[in-house]
């Protein structure tokens, strides 16, 4: 009886411990949440991206008995509650908001939702309610707007991704983020707009093992002491441009595997260090402001697989150790001045799939080894000095998809037919070389499908026939060629064909007929110095992307349509110059314009200047010279916090300047010209008083003034730097400034109907290096206060009415190359000394009062006093002399006017670099 118990005893024990193991049912109110959920939702396969994406919600049925089963759910195995929601790639397209069944889920430690549309709505603020996440991640869900403050309730998370949608952290900010989370682990926010600085207690986040901040408009000094987290794995603070910052010196035990810093603007030394770092794979340091060696240190990595330094300012070193790095797949070296053929080393490296030697000053031929590296990409040879004919065998590398060899000195007979061979090839510029490119192909050839084509200055005669047929193009530049006529399509054009085209560049052809009329898409459009005619289509007014649109030097007439104001919240740049438009110019600018350059230049303008300016905020660049604009100085313009350039010579301005309305405007003006008008009254002192940018020598800052714009695409970026230019008088010459240098600081009221006397205030702008003041009706004497403008170059009194002596005091003026009172009344003896001695008579012609050299009239003994000392400012400027400012300035405008030779004929203005992002091979 006893054995018999225990063997039932051991039976029910047995049924038991087996029914232990079953896991329970998910609950019913969690299942009746969930099927809400789905219906939504509009089940959309172009909601998600992924080509494996498929809707898991589908197989969500209501007569199922357990919703643990469902696709993409997963339940507690104790207690059958909802805990993980993975909707990746479900093709969901639709809204969630804060009435959402999907936080009466309130036992979720995941979600994910990457990967659908949710419309651009907001992230709902009912996410409070699941505050059981640990892992949260809604990356490239369709999500807009600010980032609600009820996520920073989720204490419990250590995983949050927001990448890759239309999201702001502003308020809250990271600062908040980082406080709230002190366990995080890994953090992912590119492309989130969080426009503040990196937080310095984000050192303090120990257990974080990534950090991925790329794109989201960081800026000031990047904390050090987040190099040195213990557990940091990966790092990317890619395309924040105005981050700056330096790589400490690195732990020996740091986990770091990737290092992603370009398109930053960190400075410095790469530290030694880095070289201990043994788990470390990609190094992305390209489009910074590194300097000093290359780190010898980096032939310790042995596991490293992508390797980008391009575009720094390293030293030139001795890189053969990058021979022995036989993973590498991507090296980037752009920029780094080799100075000499393709270096050898690189034959080893034939796992490599992106090389980039761009602008490294190469020279030679294109050596037959690179053949063998058969896995290649992505090859960028451009900006170099390679001459000889393009190789045949690059047709066999036929995984390529990017090549780029422009800008060298490549020659000869080119066959398009060369490159068809290459079916994956999307990539191909091949622009400012000596080729003359065929682009006929032979019958039956199937083209590749180009997303981007450069063929600029290839010698084509006639728009190339297959272009019409490349339904996926983005950028196409065909400028420097001969071409008269879009042909090659089965009717005329009403808007070009590409409909995703982001850059347009047609300048300098031969272009007949009607302004072509980009798609919708295009961000940038040049079509100048071409032959076109006819007006300006209304179709324009809704390229709602357009950034940039140059029509300069042409033939197009007609009114300026009154709908470009449709393009100021978009547009930086618009240039119409040197065509013959006529009538008023409309109201271009509203509230919120992002203009930063407009030139208007010579076309026969009417009217007044449109007072909607001084809602261009940003403009930095405002050119109407050469119209017939007939109006009052616009000192309303004095607003606009960044214009520094105002041209509106030969025009029809009238009445006095006036006094400026307060102490601030025109804060950063250094060029104006308004000569050949009709404006009246005295110099306008109080503004030289004010105008504090003319007062500035030796700013810092780029070359040339520029606007630069960047087009982020999938996959590749584009940098675009657009010149300003203008025409301006310097040293009695008119000139055609392509560029305009930064540090050039002008003035020009010639030619008007001034009165009275030069103001002492003329001295306070003492960085100016251009005056002209002739031409008008100035009296009384030269001021010697203008030997305090030390930076002069060129200034022309003539013309006036002014009297008494030359100042002695003006032969400090070191750098004046150019000098003319002639026509005046001035009396007495000319100055000598310094650049006074290299002057010609002309500079002083018609005073009958003057004598002495360069004149024959003598003056007696007068001449040897006239010898002035020099102050502290001309002693430190005169040890450099004029003859070393004729040499320093050899490459500038100045030599330009002393040879005689003006160029004005138009020059290529666009400089563009593409920089590959290789999202699937170097990381986020």
């Amino acid at each position: 009886m006893l054995l018999r118990f225990l063997a039932l005893l051991s039976l029910y024990n047995l049924m038991f411990a087996s029914s232990s193991f079953v896991q329970p049912l998910c609950h019913d109110d969690e299942s009746f949440a969930l099927l809400q959920f789905k219906e939504s939702f509009i089940i959309n396969r172009s909601a998600s991206y992924v080509t494996s994406a498929y809707p898991k919600v589908s197989s969500w049925k209501l007569e199922s008995d357990d919703c643990c089963s469902w696709d993409g759910v997963g339940c507690d195995k104790d207690t059958g509650h909802v805990i993980s929601l993975n909707l990746s790639s479900s093709c969901l397209y639709g809204s969630i908001n804060s009435s959402s069944s999907l936080f009466r889920l309130v036992n979720l430690q995941r979600l994910i939702l990457h990967d659908n549309h949710f419309n651009l709505s907001r992230i709902p603020v009912g996410i409070r309610q699941l505050s059981n996440l640990t892992y949260l991640d809604l990356r490239d869900s369709g999500f807009a707007g600010q980032i609600p403050a009820e996520i920073l309730h989720l204490s419990k998370l250590v995983y949050l991704d927001l990448e890759l949608n239309l999201l702001k952290l502003q308020n809250p900010g990271l600062q908040s983020l980082v406080e709230k989370f002190p366990n995080m682990e890994e953090l992912y926010l590119t492309q989130v707009d969080i426009s503040s600085t990196v937080p310095n207690n984000m050192a303090n986040l120990t257990s974080l093992t990534a950090l991925y901040l790329r794109e989201c408009g960081l800026h000031g000094e990047f904390p050090a002491g987040i190099f040195q987290l213990p557990n940091l794995e990966d790092l990317s603070v890619r395309y924040n441009a105005d981050l700056t910052g330096y790589v400490p010196e690195f732990n020996r035990s740091s986990p770091l595997k990737s290092l992603m810093l370009a398109g930053t603007s960190f400075y410095g030394e790469l530290p030694n260090s880095i070289g201990d770092l043994k788990l470390l794979n990609s190094i992305d340091v390209s489009d910074c402001n590194f300097s000093g060696p290359v780190p010898p240190s980096l032939s310790n990595l042995t596991e490293l697989i992508n390797l980008d330094l391009s575009y720094n300012n390293f030293n030139r070193g001795i890189l053969d150790w990058i021979g022995k790095q036989t993973k590498l797949n991507l090296l980037g070296l752009g920029n780094q001045k080799l100075n000499s053929s393709i270096p050898f080393f690189i034959r080893n490296l034939t796992q490599l799939t992106h090389l980039d030697l761009g602008s490294c000053n190469l020279t030679g031929h294109i050596p037959s080894w690179l053949a063998n590296l058969t896995q290649l990409a992505d090859l960028r040879l451009g900006r170099n000095g390679l001459h000889g004919s393009i190789p045949s065998w690059i047709s066999r590398l036929m995984n390529l998809d990017t090549l780029y060899l422009d800008y060298n000195q490549f020659g000869g007979i080119v066959e398009f037919d060369f490159f068809l061979k290459l079916q994956s090839l999307s990539v191909l510029q091949l622009s400012s070389n000596q080729i003359s490119l065929l682009t006929k192909p032979s019958k039956n050839i199937t083209f590749p499908k180009f997303r981007i084509l450069g063929l600029d200055s290839c010698d084509l005669d006639e728009f190339p026939d297959f272009l019409k047929s490349q339904d996926e193009l983005e950028f196409l530049t065909l400028s420097k060629n001969k071409i008269s006529s879009l042909t090659g399509f089965h009717q005329q054009l009403v808007i070009l064909p590409w409909t995703n085209l982001r850059y347009l560049d047609l300048s300098n052809n031969k272009l007949q007929g009607s302004l072509p009329t980009p798609p919708p898409s295009i961000l940038s459009y040049s079509v100048s110095n071409n032959r076109l005619t006819g007006e300006i289509p209304q179709m324009i007014c809704n390229l709602g992307s357009l950034v940039a649109l140059d029509l300069s030097y042409n033939n197009l007439s007609g009114m300026l349509p009154d709908c470009l104001g449709n393009l100021s919240f978009s547009i930086s740049i618009l240039n119409l110059r040197r065509n013959n438009f006529h009538g008023n110019i409309p109201q271009i600018c509203k509230k919120g314009s992002k203009l930063k350059m407009i030139d208007f230049s010579q076309n026969q303008l009417q009217g007044q200047i449109p007072r909607s300016l001084v809602n261009c905020t940003m403009l930095e660049t405002l050119v109407l010279g050469n119209n017939q604009l007939n109006d009052s100085f616009p000192s309303w313009l004095g607003v606009l916090p960044e214009l520094g350039v105002l041209i509106l010579r030969y025009n029809q301005l009238q009445g006095a300047m006036g006094k400026p309305e307060s102490n601030f405007v025109f804060p950063n003006l250094h060029i104006v010209d308004i000569s050949y008008n009709s404006i009246t009254g005295k110099l306008p002192f109080e503004y030289f008083r004010i105008w504090k940018a003319m007062q500035i020598i030796g700013k810092n800052g780029p070359m040339y003034m520029q606007a630069n714009m960047n087009f982020d695409q999938p996959g590749h970026i584009w940098k675009s730097q657009y010149s300003y230019s203008m025409t301006f008088t310097n040293r009695g010459i008119e000139i055609a400034y392509e560029k305009i240098p930064y540090t050039f600081i002008a003035m020009d009221l010639s030619s008007n109907k001034f009165e009275g006397e030069i103001p002492e205030l003329m001295g306070n702008l003492k960085g100016i290096q251009v005056l002209n003041l002739s031409n008008n009706l100035l009296t009384g004497s030269i001021p010697s206060s203008l030997e305090k403008l030390i930076a002069l170059e060129a200034l022309d009194l003539s013309q006036n009415k002014l009297s008494g002596e030359i100042p002695p005091q003006l032969t400090q003026l070191t750098f004046l190359a150019f000098f003319n009172v002639s026509n005046n009344h001035l009396i007495g003896p000319i100055p000598h000394g310094f650049q006074f001695d290299t002057f010609e008579d002309k500079s002083f012609n018609g005073n009958p009062g003057l004598c002495g050299s360069p004149l024959p009239k003598k003056c007696g003994n007068f001449e040897d006093s006239l010898h002035p000392p020099l102050n502290q400012d001309s002693k430190l400027l005169s040890k450099f002399g004029w003859k070393v400012v004729v040499i320093g300035y050899g490459c500038g405008f100045i030599i330009g006017v002393i040879i005689g030779q003006i160029v004005i004929a138009r020059k290529y203005k666009w400089f563009i670099y593409l920089h590959y992002a290789v999202q699937h091979q170097i990381g986020r």
